[in-house]
């Protein structure tokens, strides 16, 4: 739930060029096409986007942040809630104040984990039974934090969840157990004099965990090492001004990043450089986060900005990034 500036634009039609020069040329398509919104959602009611998780099929699975819920968004465009967290009576989340469900994630058991963030001891990573349920908190975290994105390595069955407020990112067993600050320091922390939101998107991709920084407009890597202990941080793009979360669409390191201010989703290459491949004009409503199913992109949009028509678009993925 990002706040920040519009960020200084690049040469689009160069710096695309280029990008798709990083992979192999398949056809003359372009990175996202026919892009088409397949649902609206109700502010007036807190639907607001905040992570999307792509199902086989065509389904996906959404939290919304304000609703405190977390909904099934069928391929016939029904909207079905699977689990509300619990309300918190006295939320004093720090940088939003209110309470509020982010990071979503699904193992391939169909289990569910979310992030919610009251500033109580509801604030951590919470469970959801697969097809939906109750919901059952498995971590506590800092209630002084706020939690945002969050990723699963099912390979070493452990979460990572981007703490934006307290600029950390927590380890945490899927089982549930006490969480470890595994990576810290200034690469991480949100910027004072900006919003305060720091480590924002979170993914495990090639035996590193990628986060973005929203103030400081970055795309990070941090190794994991043998003995799952984090490594240096390492920069890997710079000036996506209030990044929010990120996807891989391919086995590349090539990245689709939210830009939510600036209504834009931007592909972003191996050596940093970026280019916006979907804006306004397709339907965005200050982007959030993306999923990939495929060769279909999710794009899901919060409108906290805007104020108007919070939705999912969906585009299909150029032939340049086949993740068969």
């Amino acid at each position: 739930m990002p706040r920040f500036s519009r960020r200084a634009g690049a040469a689009p039609a160069a710096v695309a060029i280029g990008l798709l020069a990083a992979v192999p040329a398949a056809s003359d398509d372009p990175v996202l096409a026919r892009p088409h919104t397949v649902a609206h959602f109700d502010l007036a009611r807190g639907q607001t986007p905040e992570s999307v998780v792509a199902e086989r099929g065509g389904a996906v699975d959404i939290s919304f942040a304000f609703a405190r819920q977390v909904v099934k968004v069928t391929r016939e465009r029904r909207v079905r809630v699977l689990a509300t967290l619990p309300d918190e009576k006295s939320p004093r989340t720090p940088l939003v104040s209110s309470a509020v469900t982010h990071g979503l994630v699904r193992a391939l058991d169909g289990t569910l984990y979310v992030t919610y963030a009251t500033g109580t001891d509801k604030t951590g990573v919470w469970r959801i039974p697969a097809g939906g349920g109750t919901p059952e908190q498995i971590a506590e975290l800092p209630a002084n934090g706020l939690p945002n994105g969050l990723a699963l390595d099912e390979r070493h069955g452990v979460l990572y969840a981007a703490d934006s407020a307290l600029g950390t990112v927590w380890r945490i067993p899927r089982s549930g157990a006490e969480p470890t600050a595994w990576a810290t320091g200034p690469a991480l922390t949100g910027l004072p004099s900006a919003t305060g939101f720091g480590a924002n998107g979170i993914k495990v991709h090639k035996d590193a965990v990628w986060v973005t920084n929203t103030d400081r407009g970055t795309l990070l890597r941090i190794p994991v090492g043998a003995d799952g202990s984090a490594g240096a941080a390492e920069t890997r793009a710079t000036g996506l001004a209030g990044v929010d979360d990120f996807v891989f669409p391919g086995h590349s390191d090539i990245v689709l990043a939210a830009l939510p201010q600036s209504n834009e989703v931007a592909l972003v290459g191996p050596d940093g450089s970026h280019s916006d491949v979907l804006t306004v004009q397709e339907g965005l409503s200050n982007p959030t986060a993306l999923a990939v199913s495929g060769r279909d992109v999710f794009v899901a949009n919060a409108a906290y900005f805007t104020q108007r028509d919070p939705n999912l678009v969906k585009a299909r993925l150029g032939t340049h990034f086949s993740r068969s």
